[in-house]
């Protein structure tokens, strides 16, 4: 390679002259999609971020760059949902655990709903009552639904046409997942000592899927019907840890 360089310098200076451009593009590039998620009130993706970028450079590699250089900081460039976002470092997250007020605390009801709807979206009302083995309060999905995290999808051809529910991009980013696919599966469950005793045989953790299209089994919603969170029933706290 060295010999070629001597027998055509005027090209290894074309060379230099070019690696040396692409590398101030990629830096450009990385400082405009910095200042993009900086300002972003919400999570950016790759395309909206692309859409900002200067000809010939790819966001992917931007966004990796940029991942990379803020590994080590405070601040670390993440993934969620996928979208990108700038989020506390996991070791420093207590620093600022108390900066927004005490967030609600979930009964253990609520939080068993919540992994239900995450693993089997979309999954009904009395879907999730046969495999709690209980019957839940409507107190308990209204909180889920104004936490954010649980979204009403469409309901399933079914008799009774059954409202589904499924996980949102706020529930990855609350529990730093970048897609639902990154839940724990059943060695890491058991790992985690979170099965005790043996399990049935055949017992499987399915595979979390929260695909924006509908099911084959999934109507819309209808007219009218508002997927934004509802009203909490007075007096129905099922869904809240008691405080006492």
């Amino acid at each position: 390679m060295g010999e070629i360089a001597r027998l055509f310098p005027a090209a290894q200076d074309d060379a230099r002259d070019l690696a040396g451009a692409e590398a101030a593009a990629l830096m450009d590039a990385a400082r405009i999609a910095e200042a993009l998620l900086f300002a972003a009130r919400e999570p950016l993706s790759a395309e909206d971020i692309q859409k900002r970028l200067p000809r010939g450079v790819e966001a992917a590699a931007v966004l990796d760059s940029l991942k990379s250089a803020y590994a080590a900081r405070g601040v670390n460039l993440v993934r969620v949902g996928g979208k990108w976002l700038f989020r506390t470092a996991t070791d420093l997250a207590w620093l600022l655990a108390g900066a927004e007020g005490e967030p609600k605390r979930l009964s253990r009801a609520a939080l068993e709903t919540l992994a239900i709807v995450a693993y089997h979206q979309p999954v009904t009302r009395a879907e999730i009552e046969e495999i709690r083995g209980v019957a839940i309060s409507k107190g308990t999905l209204d909180v889920l639904l104004e936490t954010g995290w649980v979204r009403l999808r469409g309901r399933r051809r079914a008799p009774g046409r059954p409202l589904t529910y499924g996980t949102t991009t706020d529930f990855l980013i609350h529990f730093g997942l970048e897609a639902v696919t990154d839940l724990p599966g059943l060695e890491e469950l058991k790992g985690a000592g979170l099965f005790d005793g043996r399990l049935p045989s055949g017992f499987l953790v399915p595979q979390p899927n929260d695909a924006e299209a509908l099911a084959a089994d999934e109507d819309p919603l209808e007219d009218g019907e508002e997927p934004e969170t509802p009203r909490t029933e007075a007096g129905d706290g099922e869904g809240l840890a008691d405080e006492g």
